[in-house]
């Protein structure tokens, strides 16, 4: 009886299909894109809490992009990393910890379409409301966005999953490089009709509200750039909505992908890589859009590879 439970609580993980001679370069390629993420995230972070000139909504909001870029990047790939060199007949993981993995892989899916969301209602405000924005964007503002944003995530990737968990077991593979939603529920023999309802519906709402407020937010901030004679205002506006859209796009489109490639089972090898480039590529490539247009972070670079100080920069 213990071992049919010790059993029946163990999966098979499948993880990334890589030959002998390949598994040293993506082991290698991974880890190096893992420490970029890590060290250019914890940095910008770094930065923004010591200069007093970036203690502002704009750059406050988007620390949390940073933390969950961090976040995303180490309940991925780190594990991983660790199954490249393990038989594949040996990867195994417990169920309690797919589960787990899953709900924070979904809770960083969603936090990148949230935390998006809120950084283009500062936008909006900042450009179309400049009189009313520090009376908008207080610090209690700042505060109250940053916890919706993750909180609403969190309860509905708990709902999601938790449907999956209820769910009795007659298979032990989850056929992905790490846990998730669809990984699990794909697990049970019963029906699924709840989970694809509920599914369909969080993927609607989610996608749904994030494209329709981001796309609401830009038409309002074009209209108000086209009525504005301000060259000022317009190239403000154009520099900071190019990197946002910019973002949102490789986000959106890495998502898109991903979730396509769920209904075709045949296409189960281009979906892990599918899966992987979620996670992997709109981290790594944040902080280069988004950071390198603040002065302060171009300065920083600037001065870490001339030797030159903030002095002798401005004269």
């Amino acid at each position: 009886m213990e071992n049919h439970t010790l059993t029946a609580d163990i999966l098979l993980l499948e993880g990334l299909k890589v030959t002998p001679q390949s598994s040293i370069p993506t082991f290698i390629l991974l880890f190096l894109i893992y420490v970029f993420i890590m060290v250019s995230n914890i940095s910008l972070l770094v930065l923004i809490s010591m200069e007093r000139s970036l203690h502002s909504p704009m750059y406050l909001l988007f620390c949390n992009m940073s933390i969950n870029d961090a976040f995303g990047a180490t309940i991925i790939i780190p594990p991983v990393l660790k199954d490249i060199f393990v038989p594949h007949s040996d990867r195994f993981i417990h169920y309690i910890q797919c589960a787990i993995q899953a709900i924070f892989a979904h809770v960083h899916a969603s936090a990148c379409h949230t935390v998006l969301m809120i950084m283009a209602f500062d936008r909006y405000v900042a450009i179309c409301n400049p009189l009313q924005y520090a009376t908008i964007m207080t610090n209690r503002m700042v505060v109250a966005l940053s916890a919706s944003a993750w909180i609403v995530s969190l309860v509905m990737v708990l709902i999601l999953v938790g449907l999956s968990v209820r769910l009795s077991r007659c298979r032990w593979v989850i056929f992905n490089p790490f846990c998730d939603n669809a990984s699990l529920f794909k697990l049970s023999c019963e029906s699924v009709l709840i989970n694809n309802i509920y599914g369909l519906c969080y993927t609607v709402v989610l996608l749904g509200s994030s494209i329709g407020s981001v796309t609401l937010t830009y038409l309002k901030i074009a209209i108000a750039c086209l009525r504005s004679k301000s060259k000022v205002l317009n190239a403000k506006a154009l520099q900071t909505c190019t990197t946002h859209l910019a973002l949102y796009i490789i986000m959106f489109a890495s998502g898109c992908i991903n979730i396509t490639l769920h209904r075709f089972p045949h296409l189960s090898d281009q979906r892990k890589v599918a899966s992987m480039l979620f996670h992997v590529v709109p981290p790594a490539m944040n902080t280069i859009i988004y950071g390198l247009q603040i002065k302060a972070v171009r300065q920083k670079i600037f001065i870490m590879f001339t030797g030159k100080t903030r002095g002798e920069l401005t004269k």
